[in-house]
């Protein structure tokens, strides 16, 4: 798929699992498991699906996945289904070296969304793209140095300091344009400062909707995440957002789904429903 002067292309980093539960909320599990069958420690299966965006001059890439610096006993908790250096080797099929990135927009700053920012080379810590300009909102970096004892498992600062220590980490303080295909579009129920992606142009738009609709179950309006720090701003930010994308007739791609790499909805008596999912963006 092309937007502007954007090559696009979904790049698959590995899958991990989370608590069923914790992924949906209030809503009952006779209901998410529906289309989200759990495994016998109630987790279901989570997709790291990151974006390649391709233009003459640059490499940009949305997002880097889980990484691979994890013990065996947190790949056991979190069922990670990935080999060494995953979202390498997927940059490699389409003929992309680490150090040809040329820009990292980070959506925040969860582990499942910045662990393959950095690795461990002879026992140091090291950018994975050491020529990129990674990009995250300043308020979102501010609250991973301090995060509530409820989310701070979700920060780890292995995935974000050693940038900073680099000097390739670069705030952009609500500002909601990267470039004239490109904008930012920041909320705040997931947790502060979260920004997804907003790639158009005159033709098509695709939103990458992180963890506002992780997946394509959670495009009904009560389907919110337990870890939602604001789940009524949450609430808010779905309805907003989901009337956006009908009338301008937006394509939503999910960062987590297992299976589909994006979805269109549409406007119905029952309220705004999924209208056709995807598996594949080309």
């Amino acid at each position: 798929m092309k937007i502007g002067v954007y090559k696009i292309k979904v790049i698959h980093a590995g899958y991990f699992s989370l608590d069923g539960g914790a992924m949906f909320g209030i809503i009952p599990k006779s209901l998410w498991s529906k289309n989200n069958p759990p495994d016998e420690a109630n987790r279901i299966k989570l997709a790291t699906r990151l974006l390649l965006l391709q233009s003459e001059s640059k490499n940009i890439l949305i997002d880097t996945g889980m990484g691979d610096k994890w013990d065996e006993k947190s790949r056991d908790i979190y069922s990670i289904e990935q080999v060494n250096n995953s979202l390498i080797k997927a940059l490699s099929v389409e003929g992309i070296k680490p150090d040809e990135i040329t820009d990292v927009i980070l959506t925040h700053l969860h582990f499942d969304h910045t662990g393959g920012s950095t690795i461990l080379m002879n026992g140091k810590l090291l950018p994975t793209f050491p020529n990129a300009k990674y990009l995250v909102q300043k308020k979102n970096y501010e609250w991973a140095l301090n995060p509530t004892d409820r989310d701070k498992g979700s920060y780890i600062k292995d995935n974000f300091i050693p940038l900073v220590k680099e000097g390739i980490l670069n705030f952009v303080d609500e500002q909601n344009q990267f470039d004239e295909t490109i904008s930012f579009i920041i909320i705040n129920g997931h947790t502060f400062s979260q920004q997804l992606i907003k790639i158009s142009d005159s033709t098509n738009t695709l939103l990458y909707c992180c963890d506002l609709f992780p997946t394509y179950s959670h495009i009904r309006l009560p389907y919110i995440m337990g870890y939602d720090l604001q789940p009524l701003i949450t609430y808010q930010e779905k309805k907003y957002l989901l009337n956006k994308a009908v009338e301008e007739n937006w394509k939503l791609v999910f960062e987590h789904d297992p299976q589909y790499d994006y979805a269109t909805v549409e406007s119905t008596e029952k309220g705004i429903m999924l209208k056709d999912a995807f598996e594949s963006l080309d």
